[in-house]
């Protein structure tokens, strides 16, 4: 079977195998104070362009959104995300159990725009009320979206305004990060998220790491006893240069940036077959995720072979599933996809 269904199915790219096995016979300090993670960051510092920022080396994804989030908040303060953010419908609460109330907005293409968050701001500030309702302070975004979709530069920098003018903070989930900033016809770069939001993370995760995630903190109210709050919320490694070497690898010589645009390339590549066949996206999509509509008997045929994710129904016949590429996919499993795509359809 072909692993199509997300980009964490592999271990790790074999260049952080080596550096961790060159590394292995040597002692570090601990809890991330250590020569790895400093060298990480600054190897990152070369693409932020942010020399203020804090950076800081977490587990997972989800760890760091409620660890970031509760950082950030007051008990009394919620979040404005998408209806379809991670956080909101993958994350198992995990934002609620921190004690912060999520506020939804109904999301188009897995966006939401400055207008939408300005309105929900307003309806805060305007009220007769406030002591009785929950004071938006955060809006979280995801870069690429639960749906591959990316945020212009246009777009963050009208975000970034409403933030500023409603005192919120702008938090941006990475977890694909590196698969967004490769996205065809992209314009956002690591320096503007830098410059327009508080706080964002690039993932490891999924990105060519074994695990770990890289917070990026702009906002100085957030940095203060940042690593107090990660100790808390159990995101301390004591191991913590096993996640600085790995994110020294993966920025040292862009490798982060080389091995998500192959990534997105296959993705591509997948698109077309489809779009050949006459198969209809159900979602325009410029990085590795890519969801398709399919006949009902077309999807059993391609599970002979090939593991992809179902996402839902879209009438008897049809369902909606995503095919999504990574760091670790090959050229061949795409050609074999591909051709199969050519066949399936005849």
């Amino acid at each position: 079977m072909i692993r199509f269904n997300n980009d964490y199915n592999h271990g790790a790219h074999p260049k952080i195998l080596e550096a961790l096995a060159a590394t292995n016979d040597n002692s570090y300090g601990g809890y991330g104070l250590d020569e790895w993670c400093e060298r990480a960051a600054q190897e990152m510092q070369n693409y932020l362009c942010c020399p203020h920022c804090a950076i800081h080396f977490l587990l997972g994804g989800t760890q760091t959104n409620y660890t970031v989030i509760a950082a950030a908040l007051r008990p009394y303060q919620s979040v404005i995300c998408a209806d379809s953010g991670h956080i909101h419908t993958h994350e198992t609460g995990a934002v609620e159990h921190t004690g912060h109330k999520i506020e939804t907005l109904p999301h188009k293409d897995g966006k939401i725009t400055a207008a939408q968050i300005a309105a929900q701001a307003k309806l805060y500030h305007t009220s007769g009320i406030r002591e009785h309702i929950t004071q938006p302070r955060m809006v979280y975004l995801s870069f690429p979206t639960e749906f591959g979709t990316v945020y212009s530069r246009k777009e963050l920098e009208e975000i970034s305004c409403v933030c500023r003018e409603y005192d919120m903070y702008l938090f941006i989930d990475g977890a694909r990060m590196g698969y967004g900033l490769a996205a065809d016809g992209g314009d956002v770069t690591l320096a503007d998220l830098a410059r327009l939001s508080d706080v964002f993370y690039c993932g490891g995760t999924k990105c060519g790491a074994l695990f770990g995630e890289a917070v990026v903190i702009t906002n100085r109210q957030l940095a203060t006893d940042f690593r107090s709050c990660m100790k808390q919320n159990g995101a301390m490694l004591a191991k913590g240069w096993l996640l600085g070497l790995q994110f020294y690898t993966l920025f040292h010589d862009g490798l982060y940036f080389d091995i998500t645009k192959q990534a997105v390339s296959y993705a591509m590549q997948i698109r077309a077959a489809f779009e050949a066949k006459g198969i209809p996206a159900y979602i325009n999509s410029p990085t590795n995720q890519q969801f398709v509509i399919l006949e009902n008997h077309v999807m059993e045929k391609l599970a002979q072979k090939y593991i992809f994710e179902y996402e839902f129904k879209i009438d008897d016949s049809h369902s909606c599933v995503r095919f999504c590429t990574s760091w670790s996919t090959t050229q061949a499993e795409v050609d074999a996809l591909i051709a199969d795509i050519q066949t399936c359809f005849l």
